[in-house]
């Protein structure tokens, strides 16, 4: 069995679609040949050279590294890697079947494998470190191979994907050689190493005191439950210096991995009313179920989804506004560097 790494698009355009038709694409565009009628990779070269004229070789041949062993390389029960970007999450397959092409498309869903989805939504905090830095590689199809991954995809997987233990990660070992990139998305990497930080320092409720003073930097005067039952919401929130201004949000915090369902959301929207609110906002470290974003879009007007992505990002735009207590438990720093790209 082996592990491959497939990107749904550089921005995840095209996640919902792998998902919800048990399919993985190669989404280059234009790729119109039959991949499993070519013989040798040259013949890949020769194809994609006419296709993308104005392409670089160098970009060329990298291109062709990863989508050769789409049709070639592949096999009924492999693994797939699908890192999400609707949310700091990793979505998992197995391979059932051959690989597929479709003469007219529609660009660019030309090649298709089957895929049963065995792992929904994985938080990226359930991986080692070193198995998130091979899943950044800026590479869209690549195989997955350092650090003793096969094996330790599996455990998880025999343990229903709950996080690796410390143990696990210790025995990662990294072969000689492998398919994937060097250059590796630090983005990404940087928020896994921040997330990982909050999980140890923002702990159950402490996620809700970590969502209150994101709230609190935003402008909104806060009352925030104790720990224990809520009665179905975490924080009660109001605009203005005593929190009687519009909008007037209820707020729920779940902090566990797992993803939320479509029942729970609801309960949030029944405190809405409850609470005489105007909005509701859920945020959920763990994301939601793959269903949730699109049944609730009726209700768009009167609730908001966080998931540890949108978490982090209002974190980041508000972060010099946090009182000085919660900076020095959360203490970061902004940088800049180069932004690597794949043909380069």
């Amino acid at each position: 069995m082996a592990i491959w790494l497939i990107r749904a698009g550089s921005h995840g355009e095209y996640e919902q679609k792998f998902i919800q038709e048990n399919r993985v694409y190669v989404t280059w565009d234009g790729l119109d040949v039959n991949l499993a009628k070519l013989t040798e990779r040259p013949e890949l070269v020769a194809a994609m050279t006419q296709r993308y004229p104005d392409t670089k070789p160098k970009a060329i041949l990298n291109w062709v590294s990863q989508v050769w062993p789409f049709a070639h390389g592949i096999k009924k029960g492999d693994l797939v890697i699908l890192p999400l970007k609707s949310q700091p999450a990793i979505q998992i397959g197995e391979i059932t079947g051959d690989y597929h092409f479709e003469s007219v498309g529609p660009d660019p869903y030309f090649h298709w494998r089957p895929v049963k989805w065995i792992g929904e939504a994985v938080p990226r905090v359930n991986f080692g470190k070193d198995l998130l830095y091979t899943f950044g590689a800026f590479m869209t199809i690549c195989r997955v191979q350092r650090n003793n991954a096969e094996q330790r995809i599996t455990a998880m997987r025999a343990n229903g994907w709950k996080p690796e233990t410390i143990a696990a990660t210790t025995k990662a070992i990294a072969p000689a050689t492998d398919d994937a990139a060097e250059d590796t998305n630090l983005e990404e990497l940087a928020r896994d190493q921040i997330a990982q930080l909050i999980l140890a320092r923002f702990k159950g409720h402490g996620l809700t005191r970590l969502v209150e003073a994101i709230l609190k930097a935003q402008g909104y005067t806060t009352y925030r439950s104790p720990e224990g039952a809520d009665g179905g919401v975490d924080i009660l929130a109001g605009a203005g210096p005593l929190g009687f201004g519009a909008p007037r949000l209820c707020v729920e915090v779940k902090s566990e991995s797992s993803p939320i369902d479509r029942p729970t959301v609801d309960k949030l929207l029944g405190a809405v009313s409850k609470f005489g609110a105007d909005e509701g906002l859920f945020v959920s470290w763990g994301g939601f179920k793959s269903n949730v974003q699109k049944e609730l879009a009726a209700s768009f007007f009167r609730v908001r989804l966080w998931t540890q992505k949108e978490l982090l990002e209002q974190l980041f735009d508000h972060y010099d506004h946090l009182d000085e207590d919660l900076k020095a438990e959360l203490p970061l720093k902004r940088i800049w560097t180069v932004a690597a790209q794949e043909d380069e």
